[in-house]
């Protein structure tokens, strides 16, 4: 019994000695895998908020994602110091991932799309864009899908992949923007006067800008009437107000002036012929 005993104590010692070693070893690894995966995430979201160009819904993917796989490569680790055929275990792991990859590729077209939007920035939230067939104010913009509200505040929802695979028009990426007009005259009125009657509108609006120069020009003799393009640059917040303000001021201003918008008109020249 007593050499029982002892052959016992000597196979739970030998056990202990190479499991727990293996253990302690485990144990060390996962501590330092933890520390170091945290040290990744914060020195990652230190380094990349310094940039102005990168978004803050990128930098928290981007370290999230990093400390993950530092997780994901400390766990394979510590299974393999209890005799876990790793290599076994990452073709099983990249397996899963590629079927995932498969069955979600719609939502990681997204979720790359919506990569790509916060990197190079197209648009910014509070911009007035034209993108995927819509258009209006971004009031956010995800991982996912991009948020944003038309004219009479209706919300749309658009998945990224759709704006970054399309053009996009961007109203406010620059400070100031060209206001375009077209005033129609009647041929028997003079053109001259009327450039003159444009000029001082547009002059007494402080909302147009000197510089750019506004241009008044005669574009086009149309059927009805002679078209005069008026372009007149302004800040972008007022490019509405300015427009609204101009078509209305001109209209007045040629009523008092005596200048005619024609009517849409055609002559008809009836030719007697001989019964």
């Amino acid at each position: 019994m007593e050499d029982k005993a002892a052959e016992y104590t000597d196979m739970a010692m030998g056990f202990a000695m190479t499991y727990g070693m293996n253990f302690l070893g485990a144990l060390l690894i996962l501590i330092i895998g933890w520390i170091v995966a945290g040290w990744a995430k914060r020195f990652v979201t230190r380094i990349l908020s310094k940039s102005s160009k990168i978004d803050t819904t990128l930098t928290s993917f981007l370290s999230s994602g990093l400390r993950y796989i530092i997780l994901i490569f400390t766990v394979i680790a510590v299974l393999g110091k209890f005799g876990v055929q790793t290599a076994s275990l990452i073709a099983i792991v990249g397996a899963a991932s590629l079927a995932i990859g498969l069955a979600l590729q719609g939502t990681l077209s997204n979720v790359a799309a919506g990569v790509m939007l916060l990197i190079f920035r197209p648009f910014k939230i509070g911009d007035f864009i034209n993108a995927a067939g819509h258009a209006g104010s971004v009031k956010n913009l995800g991982l996912f899908v991009t948020e944003m509200a038309t004219g009479d505040n209706v919300q749309i929802i658009v998945p990224n992949s759709q704006i970054w695979g399309a053009s996009i028009q961007n109203y406010s990426a620059h400070d100031t923007r060209r206001v375009d007009l077209m005033i129609g005259i009647g041929y028997d009125d003079n053109i001259d006067n009327a450039i003159a009657e444009i000029g001082a509108v547009v002059e007494a609006d402080d909302r147009s800008l000197k510089s750019p120069e506004t241009s008044i020009f005669v574009g086009e003799l149309a059927d009805s009437s002679v078209n005069i393009v008026v372009r007149v640059w302004t800040k972008s917040g007022d490019y509405w107000p300015l427009k609204a303000a101009l078509t209305k001021n001109i209209k007045h201003r040629f009523d008092e002036k005596g200048i005619s918008f024609p009517y849409p008109q055609q002559d008809i020249h009836v030719v007697n012929m001989p019964k």
